[in-house]
C-alpha cells in the first residue's frame, strides 16, 4: 500500500494549498523549496491518493441570502437501512444543508443548515425534516456568533 503523505514536502505543500489553493505551481514549488516538476508531481500523488480531495471557493453565505445558520440534530424513528438510506438520500439534495454527519449518541445525525430567516427555516423544517417518516425528533440551536472556522 502506498503511503498518502510522504514527507515533509508533502506537508507543506498542503498547508500552502490550504491557504491558497489558486497558488500557482511555480509559486508553491519556491515556497516549499522544490523545483516545479516534482513539485507537480507531488501535487498529483496526492489528488490521485485521495489526499487532495478536491478545489473549492468558499463563498459568503449572504451572497445567497443566507443570513440564519442553524445546528440541527436528528434523532431517527429506527437505525435500519432503510430509514438511513431515505434520510441520507434526502439531505444530499437539499441546498440549505451545508453538513450532515452520523454522530454517536442520543441523537443520529447533526446538521448545519443556513437559511435567510427564522420564517425561511421554520419552512425547512415543516416542508423537508419533518415530512420524511423516518424522522422521531429534531433539536435545533442557533449560532450568533462564529468564533473559529477551518477547512482542512
Amino acid at each position: 500500500m502506498q503511503q498518502k503523505i510522504a514527507d515533509d514536502f508533502d506537508l507543506k505543500i498542503l498547508r500552502e494549498l490550504r491557504a491558497d489553493a489558486r497558488i500557482t505551481n511555480n509559486e508553491l514549488a519556491e515556497r516549499i523549496g522544490l523545483s516545479p516538476s516534482p513539485c507537480l508531481r507531488r501535487v498529483r500523488r496526492l489528488e490521485e491518493t485521495g489526499v487532495i480531495r478536491g478545489y473549492t471557493t468558499l463563498v459568503d453565505p449572504s451572497a445567497f441570502g443566507w443570513s440564519m445558520v442553524a445546528i440541527a440534530t436528528i434523532r431517527l424513528s429506527r437505525q435500519n437501512e432503510d430509514e438511513i438510506v431515505m434520510f441520507e438520500d434526502a439531505i444530499r439534495g437539499w441546498e440549505e444543508v451545508l453538513e450532515c454527519h452520523l454522530v454517536t449518541g442520543s441523537r443520529d445525525y447533526v446538521l448545519k443548515v443556513v437559511t435567510g430567516s427564522l420564517e425561511q427555516y421554520e419552512r425547512f423544517i415543516k416542508e423537508k425534516i419533518a415530512r420524511l417518516k423516518c424522522v422521531a425528533s429534531i433539536e435545533t440551536s442557533f449560532v450568533m456568533n462564529t468564533i473559529k472556522e477551518r477547512r482542512l
